[in-house]
């Protein structure tokens, strides 16, 4: 069925096929009918963060970016949704044309530029949800708010989802906003992490609960610079670590149509070297959970990147790609991994 819906779909512009999936999608949940296009939830539960997951297969951020599909895309048989990223203030995003297929590589290049409707808006729609599995929520910066201005907007965000998220990503990793990628380094990673961990506390103490803070890395990273990020991360006292974003590398697909889009690239090129980071990462931080995302499209790749060392999983490019068949299909293939 799904391949019937891609081959119609992939005719449209990438984004105006995303807005009519998920549409589409809406509409089949309010007849019931979501449940049985992803197969139906696995239970396969794990405790991380302080927090139960249904299972280890998760949506990442990017594709419902104002948590407005949330409860179809959950009924799919995510163990969590990843919703954002979301920005203090409503924010248009780049001009379109601005998201690209590559289907030679399974791939998709995206410069959206945090296109959201506000984290006012994100909230209420959180705060309604009806669906039982882990809710992450995925903050950024303005692009009209300054580099060294960033964790003012990060803080907004951290103090008004709190109350509505089972955990919280801070994403520094996106390669559409000019200069965010900066905050990854150094002082700078060092002073935001730090700052977000003190708010975290302070209103984890006054809700009566941990709200676990994750924090998203992208793939373009020396080992020596993976290093320096973990022990920023251990500093910090992060929660989790989610490897990895999309890349600017274009050489798994060069000459091929639209690589020479700008934007981040995302889907099976980014697989190989997520896992990587993954493995830096787990050699740094050998507890700590990793989230693990980038080039799943089968549950064979699903069970590689737990064995490079991640302990959930998420999925996207491959989501588009396969469709909700996958989600029932990582997570089986990771429940009978095991451990």
């Amino acid at each position: 069925m799904y391949s019937l819906a891609r081959s119609i779909l992939f005719r449209l512009d990438a984004e105006t096929a995303h807005g009519m999936a998920l549409r589409a999608l809406d509409a089949a949940h309010r007849l019931s009918l979501a449940a049985r296009l992803g197969g139906g939830r696995v239970e396969d539960p794990v405790e991380l963060m302080g927090l139960r997951f249904p299972n280890r297969v998760g949506l990442a951020a990017g594709l419902d970016k104002n948590a407005d599909h949330l409860e179809a895309l959950g009924a799919l048989g995510f163990g969590f949704v990843e919703v954002g990223t979301v920005t203090p203030r409503p924010q248009d995003g780049n001009p379109r044309p601005r998201l690209f297929r590559i289907p030679q590589q399974g791939a998709i290049i995206n410069r959206m530029g945090f296109n959201n409707a506000g984290v006012d808006h994100l909230v209420e729609r959180v705060r309604k949800r009806r669906y039982d599995g882990i809710v992450g929520i995925n903050i950024g910066k303005n692009l009209t708010t300054p580099v060294e201005r960033a964790v003012e907007d990060y803080l907004h965000c951290l103090e008004k989802v709190h109350a509505h998220a089972d955990y919280v990503t801070v994403n520094i990793s996106s390669p559409n906003t000019p200069g965010l990628r900066n905050l990854q380094f150094g002082e700078h990673l060092d002073a935001l992490l730090g700052a977000l961990r003190e708010a975290g506390s302070r209103l984890d103490a006054a809700a009566g609960r941990r709200v676990p803070l994750a924090v998203k890395i992208a793939p373009d990273m020396t080992p020596e610079e993976v290093g320096l990020v973990a022990e920023s991360i251990v500093s910090s006292e992060m929660d989790a670590v989610i490897a990895t974003n999309t890349t600017v590398s274009r050489e798994a697909v060069a000459g091929l149509p639209h690589a020479d889009e700008q934007g981040g690239l995302s889907g099976r090129p980014v697989f190989e070297p997520s896992n990587a980071v993954i493995r830096e990462l787990r050699r740094h931080l050998p507890r700590l959970p990793i989230i693990g995302v980038g080039g799943i499209d089968s549950g064979e790749a699903a069970v590689a990147k737990r064995r490079a060392g991640a302990d959930l999983v998420q999925l996207y490019s491959g989501f588009i790609y396969r469709g909700p068949a996958l989600v029932g299909e990582c997570a089986r293939a990771l429940k009978a991994a095991g451990g």
